[in-house]
C-alpha cells in the first residue's frame, strides 16, 4: 500500500507563471507511437527491461545536472513515465515569463515552441535534458546491444505537466503514480488497455482551485518524500 510520508501528457499551464519558482510539478512523458519499450507489467508489478533501467538511471541522474532539482515518486511504465519534480526556486526566471501558453494537442515539438532553447534550471529545461540524454543513450543500445530501432522521435515531441496546488493533491498525485501498474489495463497509454485510466480526469477529480492565478497552497519544495 502506498504510504504518503515514505519516498517511492498533455499541458495545464497557469499563464504569467514563473517556472523556476519552487514548487513541485508532475510531468509524464510517453514514448512516440507509445511503442512499449521499458518492460512489461507482470502481476501489477512493472518489470523493467535493459531500456527501463536506463531510463530509471537518467532519472535519477537528474539531480547531479540540475541542483536546484528535487525528485519525489517517479514511475517507469512499459511506454511513459511518470513523475513528480521539485524545484527549490534557486535558478533563474521562468519560462512562461518567455513564451506564451501551449495546448497540449499542439503538432509542434519541443524544439518549434521554444526555438530559443529553455531558461536554465527551469522545469522545461530539466524535461529537455532527460529527453536528449535518454535519447542518446537508447542510439547507443540500437548500436552496441540491438535495441528496436524508432521512427524520427525517440520521445512524443511534447509532455504533460501540471502544476501542483495543495498537498492533497500532491499525495494524491503521489499514489497514483505509485498504484500506475495496477492500472496498466485501463491506461489511456496502453495501446492494449480500456482508456478509462485518464490522467486528465484524475487531475480535475483532486486538484482545487487556487485563490488566484499562479498562487499554490502547497508549501515551498523542499523534499518530504525526495528519493
Amino acid at each position: 500500500m502506498y504510504d504518503p510520508t515514505k519516498p517511492h501528457r498533455r499541458s495545464i499551464r497557469l499563464e504569467g507563471y514563473d517556472y523556476a519558482n519552487a514548487n513541485a510539478y508532475f510531468i509524464t512523458i510517453c514514448v512516440n507511437e507509445r511503442r512499449c519499450l521499458f518492460g512489461d507489467v507482470i502481476a501489477d508489478e512493472m518489470r523493467l527491461n535493459d531500456i527501463g533501467q536506463m531510463i530509471e538511471t537518467e532519472w535519477k541522474g537528474l539531480v547531479d545536472r540540475f541542483p536546484p532539482v528535487i525528485l519525489d515518486q517517479f514511475a517507469v511504465m512499459p511506454n511513459h513515465v511518470h513523475g513528480i519534480v521539485g524545484l527549490d526556486g534557486t535558478g533563474g526566471r521562468g519560462e512562461a515569463d518567455l513564451r506564451p501558453l501551449r495546448r497540449a494537442n499542439s503538432e509542434k515539438g519541443e524544439d518549434q515552441l521554444r526555438p530559443y532553447g529553455t531558461t536554465p534550471d527551469s522545469l522545461g529545461r530539466v524535461v529537455q535534458a532527460f529527453k536528449s540524454i535518454t535519447t542518446n543513450a537508447y542510439i547507443g543500445g540500437v548500436k552496441s546491444r540491438d535495441w528496436p530501432r524508432f521512427n524520427k522521435h525517440f520521445w512524443q515531441p511534447n509532455y504533460y505537466e501540471h502544476i501542483i496546488r495543495h498537498n492533497r493533491s500532491l499525495d494524491a498525485i503521489r499514489e497514483y503514480i505509485f498504484t500506475n501498474p495496477q492500472r496498466w489495463a485501463a491506461d489511456r497509454e496502453n495501446p492494449l488497455g480500456d482508456g478509462t485510466d485518464d490522467v486528465e480526469a484524475f487531475i480535475r477529480s483532486i486538484d482545487l482551485p487556487s485563490t488566484r492565478t499562479g498562487e499554490h497552497e502547497v508549501r515551498p519544495y523542499g523534499g518530504g518524500g525526495a528519493i
